[in-house]
């Protein structure tokens, strides 16, 4: 009977015979002839989630979506589902780092007016499809970010949904652990400035619905906001020549 180890040890064998010439200058790295630079594992898993509609996919989305749904709504995970997404996200598996799962519930808004009444103009009279003015990754670290208190939250991202749910993973931060402390890298979340970022749309999702960005798709908020934006170029000002 053949088993895994085997196979691999009869994959390394064929490798290590045939012989490897260096690839193109800045690539780094070895590459066998008539083949292409092999990618990185984060770069598979990059790519099998970009086919979400394969039947491997499709079958661990559905059983994963069944498995979250046992669980509460909000609870920590003891590892990220997507550790290539996390990785960009800004996640390391170091001393300080916390993943938390997330449920939050799809669909609109229902205005809270006790009969239907809302006492108004007709423009303001609806009551059940109203949209929020955030996405739902945003309300996700919000509600990590409420129920983790003396953490930070750095960043979340998309691991699955279904009819009802949509589920993320939010990438937590504790600030008084000493290894984010002395870290040079990361150490600039421990100011006090960065307390609740997640509150104040000054996250990736929270960035998002801000409308803010870098290029020409993003000129109605240059100068920080839309509401500057708009202040600027709706402003009279007559310069005197001094």
């Amino acid at each position: 009977m053949i088993t895994h180890r085997d196979l691999e040890i009869d994959v390394v064998h064929c490798l290590d015979t045939m012989p490897a010439r260096p690839i193109e200058a800045g690539q780094g790295g070895f590459v066998q002839p008539g083949r292409k630079a092999l990618m990185g594992a984060y770069k598979y898993m990059q790519e099998l989630w970009r086919k979400k509609q394969s039947d491997v996919m499709r079958f661990l989305l559905r059983v994963r979506c069944w498995q979250y749904r046992q669980l509460s709504a909000l609870h920590r995970a003891p590892r990220p589902t997507r550790p290539d997404k996390a990785r960009r996200a800004g996640y390391k598996a170091k001393q300080g780092y916390v993943i938390y799962r997330v449920r939050v519930r799809r669909g609109g808004r229902k205005r809270p007016v006790p009969k239907g009444a809302t006492y108004g103009k007709p423009v303001h009279h609806g009551v059940n499809q109203i949209k929020f003015a955030r996405s739902l990754q945003s309300v996700a670290e919000e509600r990590a970010g409420r129920h983790c208190g003396g953490l930070r939250v750095l960043s979340s991202y998309w691991v699955g949904e279904d009819s009802t749910y949509k589920f993320f993973e939010v990438v937590l931060i504790d600030t008084f652990h000493k290894a984010i402390r002395r870290n040079p890298e990361i150490q600039w979340i421990t100011k006090a400035v960065h307390k609740h970022r997640e509150m104040r749309g000054l996250t990736s999702a929270g960035k998002k619905s801000r409308g803010l960005g870098k290029g020409h798709k993003f000129h109605l908020t240059i100068g920080g906001s839309r509401r500057a934006a708009w202040r600027r170029r709706n402003t009279l000002q007559l310069h005197r020549y001094r």
